[in-house]
């Protein structure tokens, strides 16, 4: 293989990032996050009127950020990020409505079982 396509292969394979150069930009910038959306829990639970506790709503945000904690692709963490901030806007702006909130808080589906011990535990025919 010539030098010249070598070289044209790894420029190929870079990929120009969204926002953070490294991923410590980008753990900066979802700390800021973090942080905007827990200063702002006290005026949303007042203008949506949730009724659920502040406690709650933190604890929901902290399950919120962790459920992406095992992304490790920087483009990724800034699109979260960007789709993050978007959604804190939207809230504090009062642009969602109060069942859009609430959806967060959506009980998770079970999977049916599909195996003949498993559905007969749980019920089913």
């Amino acid at each position: 293989m010539s030098s010249s396509r070598l070289v044209n292969l790894r420029t190929a394979r870079q990929v120009k990032p969204m926002l953070s150069l490294d991923r410590a930009e980008a753990r900066t910038r979802v700390i800021n996050l973090y942080k905007a959306w827990y200063r702002q829990i006290p005026q949303i639970a007042i203008d949506y009127d949730l009724p659920k506790t502040q406690s709650e709503c933190k604890k929901k945000l902290k399950e919120m950020f962790m459920k992406n904690k095992d992304v490790k692709d920087i483009r990724i963490i800034d699109a979260l990020v960007i789709k993050g901030q978007m959604e804190l806007k939207e809230t504090v702006q009062v642009w969602k409505q109060k069942h859009g909130i609430m959806a967060f808080w959506a009980p998770t589906v079970e999977p049916k079982p599909k195996d003949f011990m498993g559905k007969f535990l749980d019920g089913h025919n």
